[in-house]
């Protein structure tokens, strides 16, 4: 005990939401300290054949499709596990370094936050990696759980609360209550796939080739979950397919509500699901205290509106969704003793 404490006085210890899109951390009595992509740029064929790490984050991700042969900017999380075991955990002793600064007396505690339905195998994972990037002792939250602490949902009272929380990888579905999750699901689809579907409409309308960053600046710029009475537009470049030479096109808000109302459809059945199966009395709670939404693809225009919609319950952005996650997260391992329950076994 008194080991203990002397370890948390003199350690940095951090939260991770270790992101598919990206990677926040969250220190110990300081809030959030880092944000930033989960991409690492990595130059080929090192010394004996391992890869050397050229850039880690905003950095790396400004190289995404603009690098020679010798250099591969890569996402080392998919769907919001790691696809890349080596790379992640470059990634996070680097992102680790950066948010303690380098200096500590000793190795942090780290809390990191996982989809709640991931195996055995990406949980070992998820912690192996944190070990070997320098983490003394390595707990796991789902994510549901970090999302509604970090949103402020009274998750220890007898009531139900319901969190929606879109990434860039995966969309989490989950209710709460009693410090507990009842029901929860987790879906492979998040702000990805709809860069994913942007890129496929462009390349269908207007046979032109973009990049993922490019898309993602479209869904950004006039993304809308609804139809709009006065469409804004916005100019993107890529490749002609049929000639072959760069082209800039003018792309519509309408033409990216009708590419993303497959993805949307898909979240609104996550929600329809999650409906149905809460029980009854949690019901009742949801429909008087409503759905929050929290994550990078809550952000996107009118999504809360066509939710309420659709299914008749009131729904809200979180006050701040790009961090609730990290900040749910950070605020376990400032009252560890206290929401010890919350936390993975």
């Amino acid at each position: 005990m008194v080991f203990d404490s002397l370890f948390g006085f003199f350690s940095n210890d951090l939260a991770i939401d270790l992101g598919t899109a990206n990677t926040l951390i969250y220190k110990k009595g300081r809030g959030v300290v880092c944000n930033e992509p989960s991409v690492v740029a990595v130059e080929k064929g090192g010394f004996g054949g391992r890869r050397k790490v050229v850039a880690v984050g905003t950095e790396a991700k400004e190289m995404l499709g603009r690098t020679p042969e010798s250099i591969t900017a890569i996402r080392p999380m998919k769907d919001g596990v790691i696809a890349d075991f080596e790379m992640t955990e470059e990634m996070l002793r680097v992102l680790i370094r950066k948010a303690t600064r380098g200096r500590s007396l000793f190795r942090p505690r780290i809390i990191i936050c996982v989809p709640h339905g991931i195996t055995e195998v990406e949980r070992r994972a998820v912690r192996e990696s944190a070990e070997s990037a320098g983490a003394r002792e390595v707990f796991l939250i789902g994510e549901p759980m970090a999302a509604a602490i970090g949103a402020g949902l009274p998750v220890a009272e007898p009531l139900g609360n319901m969190i929606l929380a879109i990434g860039g990888g995966t969309t989490e579905i989950g209710v709460i209550s009693m410090k507990g999750i009842v029901y929860s699901e987790s879906v492979r689809l998040g702000g990805d796939k709809m860069d994913e579907a942007v890129a496929s409409y462009v390349r269908r309308r207007h046979n032109v080739m973009i990049g993922d960053r490019t898309a993602e600046q479209i869904k950004i710029a006039v993304g809308n979950a609804m139809p709009s009475a006065d469409p804004e537009y916005v100019e993107a470049k890529g490749r002609d397919l049929v000639h072959g030479f760069p082209k800039s096109i003018v792309i519509s808000e309408s033409e990216v509500h009708e590419a993303l109302t497959e993805p949307i459809n898909q979240i609104l059945e996550v929600v329809r699901r999650a409906l149905e199966k809460c029980p009854p009395e949690l019901s009742g709670d949801i429909v008087e205290r409503g759905i929050t939404m929290v994550g990078g693809g809550a952000l996107l225009k009118n999504l809360d509106i066509r939710i309420a919609r659709e299914v008749g319950i009131p729904t809200r952005v979180a006050e701040d969704p790009l961090s609730a996650v990290v900040v749910g997260s950070g605020q376990v391992l400032d009252r560890l003793e206290e929401l010890r329950e919350v936390v993975l076994r």
